[in-house]
């Protein structure tokens, strides 16, 4: 119970923290990046230290950056598909994920096989 009024707290800090940036940066589009996932990131990254230390949070740390790094890659993918290529938005995105599987399965992969 004591985690989720921790999440509870921190997501509200943070996501009301993210809101202000959002308001001072324009275009106002662009304050959507300063959403619900930075806050949700940051409580989970607290949780875990607070519950299995330091090591831990390392390691959710750089898993989130692998994941947004294979997020970013399969954004390219999808459009570069569909304006280069002119594939369809569906076959664009499935092939794509195949894109996003492999930087995040093998960077996974590979993380683990460093930290061996």
């Amino acid at each position: 119970m004591l985690e989720y009024l921790l999440r509870f707290c921190i997501g509200g800090l943070a996501v009301s923290g993210f809101a202000v940036l959002s308001d001072i940066f324009r275009p106002k589009s662009f304050s959507g990046l300063f959403g619900a996932a930075p806050s949700i990131a940051l409580s989970t990254l607290v949780i875990a230290l607070y519950r299995q230390g330091p090591h831990t949070m390392a390691e959710e740390g750089r898993s989130m950056v692998l994941g947004a790094v294979a997020l970013w890659l399969y954004c390219i993918a999808v459009c570069w598909l569909m304006e280069r290529r002119n594939v369809g938005a569906f076959w664009a995105t499935a092939m794509s994920v195949l894109v996003w599987a492999a930087v995040a399965l093998g960077g996974g992969w590979l993380l683990r096989w460093i930290a061996t």
